[in-house]
């Protein structure tokens, strides 16, 4: 059975579930936060080591024929036009469209949310080398750091490296196995990950107040996803057929929806760009890893429509173009500083952005909270979609691309 037909089925048998389970119970909810975590640390488990050898041997070949760099700079190219076009998107069909106002609590207790930039920093060079992969699997910009400079080291003199190199190169391709092996079974995540969703969306109809924001960012991130994303393959070659690609990241697009979490999609996300775009090793652990931490275009998108109509369920006059101006732009700096967030970028944006507009709004991210699983959900399906759809396009873009057969599409 296909990848992504596992997941589906285990997305339906969650739903399901969670939806007969009676959403008010403190013994549910309980229950279901401590079987989320369970699901998230299967899907993480081989994520770090798999990474990082790939990295290691990716970087080491694409310094050796200088296509290093070239390949960095039009990463950072797509990912910048990408991100401001996702943004401004999502902004103007939010003015549009505006979804309909959301009372203000009475009450609400404010929170302090932080980007935690400075700790950040201080862990891309741990005082003990080897502690950038020793970590819980969440903050993974170190391991790429460490991995860029053995593959740097490594290139120095080739006599003493190519045992290194060969040790390196196993161990990539055998956590790349363990890593297979998990995807496949994560069917069992998904159905625990899917339940818990629909036990929280339950209750937020049950609210009646969010209906139109959700509506407009389910509708709109579909048309994005699996409408503007392929599309935008034609101009990359006129001769690309876009839905073969989208029909070979239907798996990652679910395991991002439902987990909220970009770093539990990494293992299903390298086996499709691999095995179903047929990108190679060399260019897709670069790409993937550069824009799993630096690309969250959706989240930063979902978080400046989100605070867009907070700002009008406030106060019924319009919101003055400098606002949305700045709004944008602010949200545009964020997508590239959420690598510490994997699992809570929408709404750690959506905090960012309220506590950074200041004027009375510090908590208005608060009025909702109640939502904060779904804006997650929809946020990082539209990062793990636009990483997929990146990765192949710049493999294209490079040569490091080979089609293959749909039949044999995991």
């Amino acid at each position: 059975m296909k990848i992504w037909i596992k997941l589906l089925v285990g997305s339906l048998l969650g739903a399901v579930l969670g939806f007969l389970l009676p959403h008010e119970s403190e013994t549910v909810i309980t229950a279901m936060t401590w079987l989320e975590q369970l699901a998230l640390h299967i899907g993480r488990y081989a994520a770090v080591p798999m990474l990082f050898f790939s990295l290691v041997i990716a970087i080491y070949e694409l310094r050796q024929d200088r296509e290093f760099w070239p390949l960095i700079g039009r990463s950072f190219l797509l990912m910048l036009v990408g991100t401001a076009f996702i943004i401004v998107m999502g902004i103007i069909v939010t003015l549009l469209f505006t979804p309909a106002r959301i009372p203000i609590p009475v009450e609400g207790q404010f929170e302090t949310v932080s980007l935690y930039l400075s700790d950040m920093v201080l862990g891309l060079f741990p005082s003990n080398i080897f502690s950038a992969l020793v970590n819980d699997g969440v903050y993974l910009l170190p391991a790429w750091f460490l991995a860029f400079f053995l593959a740097m080291g490594l290139g120095v003199d080739r006599n003493y490296s190519k045992p290194v190199l060969s040790i390196g190169d196993s161990l990539s391709r055998i956590f790349y196995h363990i890593a297979a092996f998990f995807s496949e079974i994560l069917m069992l995540a998904i159905i625990m990950l899917a339940a818990y969703w629909a036990v929280r969306y339950h209750a937020a109809l049950d609210a009646e107040v969010f209906g139109d924001l959700m509506l407009l960012l389910g509708i709109f991130g579909v048309i994005l996803a699996f409408g503007i994303f392929p599309l935008f393959l034609l101009f990359l070659q006129p001769k690309i057929n876009p839905w073969v690609t989208l029909y070979g990241s239907l798996g990652t697009a679910l395991a991002g929806f439902f987990s909220g979490d970009i770093n539990f999609t990494l293992p299903v996300m390298y086996r499709h760009v691999k095995e179903n775009a047929g990108v190679r090793r060399r260019s897709n652990a670069v790409t993937i890893s550069l824009f799993s931490i630096f690309g969250r275009a959706g989240s930063a998108m979902v978080a400046a429509v989100s605070f867009i109509v907070i700002l009008k369920s406030y106060s019924d006059l319009g919101i003055p173009r400098t606002d949305v101006l700045a709004i944008g732009l602010r949200a545009f700096c964020i997508s590239f500083l959420l690598a510490g967030h994997p699992g809570s970028g929408a709404f750690t944006a959506l905090a960012v952005l309220s506590m950074g507009y200041g004027r009375g709004f510090e908590a208005g991210y608060l009025i909702l909270r109640p939502i904060a699983f779904y804006l997650v959900a929809v946020g990082t399906f539209l990062d793990v979609m636009f990483c997929s759809f990146a990765s192949y396009a710049l493999g294209k873009w490079s040569g490091f691309q080979e089609d293959k057969d749909m039949r044999h599409f995991i």
